[in-house]
């Protein structure tokens, strides 16, 4: 049995895709009962952008894919995995994994792989990537979240309606002799499994907001302190805090819970709505291209929701190659 020598991988690209349209709190306000104080005060949300006609799960992730590529200076040939988050596909075969790696002309065939853990799918297939490469079972990965949330809003109901937004992000992870991707801290919360729904004929997006918020208030931050555990450092090592971006309100007492004051937090909730399993990758992809985002520091990625499934890793930035 051949056993691979100890390695790991590491982020050396990010990207991302989001719709044209920009749907404004106001705009929202005409076609529900609610205002723009109202959204902002109990979420932080300002905008969020809404998938057009030629939008879909498969489009936005191969945009998203081919920026992140782009970014790391890797070929689409190169790659040997694509893993893909989402709980809008809307296919279940040929797999939206296997779709985008068509679209960028991944002819030698790599590995593809669609996941569903709802909000916190990124972290779970940033896992599985993470532990192929260090196993040999691959070198170099893709690793996705896209997500449609608005098809399956009712937008009749303010409570839900406000949050969701459409978009993807992507990362690229390479393998190295030096692992920057900490092992991932996992699990899910059996009461609360029916918390955030998304049920079928119709097809419609659901949740308990006033449950979610009281686990995410009393319940994350014991889960979050687990993931830089795991990592073997301490909170103040973290230099960015990327947290599912569900809620502002949820988002910023968590950060002061963790004593993240005076680190850089992804806050892209307010530009973007709630995007699910895109919404780590996205945050972090606009951040980098931004030139916000620290570079080569410890970063500690959480997401939480439907299923109701978390996970968490800590992850170094990248560096610019130029």
């Amino acid at each position: 049995m051949n056993i691979p020598a100890l390695r790991g991988s590491r982020i050396t690209g990010f990207g991302h895709h989001q719709p044209d349209r920009i749907l404004t709190n106001d705009e929202l306000s005409t076609m529900v009962d609610t205002n723009d104080e109202w959204i902002t005060t109990r979420t932080g949300i300002r905008t969020r952008h809404i998938a057009g006609p030629d939008d879909s799960v498969t489009s936005m992730a191969t945009e998203a894919a081919r920026n992140a590529l782009a970014d790391a200076g890797v070929a689409p040939t190169d790659v040997d995995l694509v893993v893909v988050a989402s709980t809008t596909h809307r296919d279940r075969s040929p797999y939206t994994a296997g779709r985008v790696a068509a679209a960028l002309g991944m002819t030698n065939g790599p590995a593809p792989v669609d996941i569903n853990t709802a909000c916190s799918g990124f972290e779970y297939a940033m896992a599985i990537a993470d532990q192929a490469i260090r196993t040999a079972a691959a070198d170099t990965a893709v690793v996705i979240g896209s997500e449609t949330l608005s098809r399956i809003a009712d937008w009749t109901d303010r409570s839900t309606c406000v949050l969701v937004g459409d978009g993807a992000g992507a990362a690229v992870l390479q393998a190295t002799d030096e692992p920057q991707i900490g092992p991932v801290s996992w699990g899910s919360v059996p009461h609360l499994q029916d918390a955030v729904r998304v049920t079928h004929d119709p097809e419609i997006f659901q949740q308990e907001g006033r449950s979610i918020y009281r686990w995410a208030i009393t319940e994350a931050e014991g889960h979050a302190r687990a993931v830089v555990e795991r990592a073997g450092l301490a909170l103040d090592d973290i230099g960015v805090f990327a947290f599912h971006q569900a809620n502002l309100r949820i988002i910023e007492p968590l950060v002061t819970a963790l004593g993240g004051e005076g680190k850089y937090v992804v806050r892209d909730v307010v530009e973007s709505g709630n995007t699910s399993a895109a919404s780590v990758p996205l945050g972090l992809s606009k951040a980098w291209h931004r030139g916000e985002l620290p570079e080569g520091v410890p970063a500690l990625l959480f997401g939480f929701g439907g299923g109701f499934a978390h996970a968490g890793q800590v992850v170094t930035t990248p560096v610019r190659r130029h």
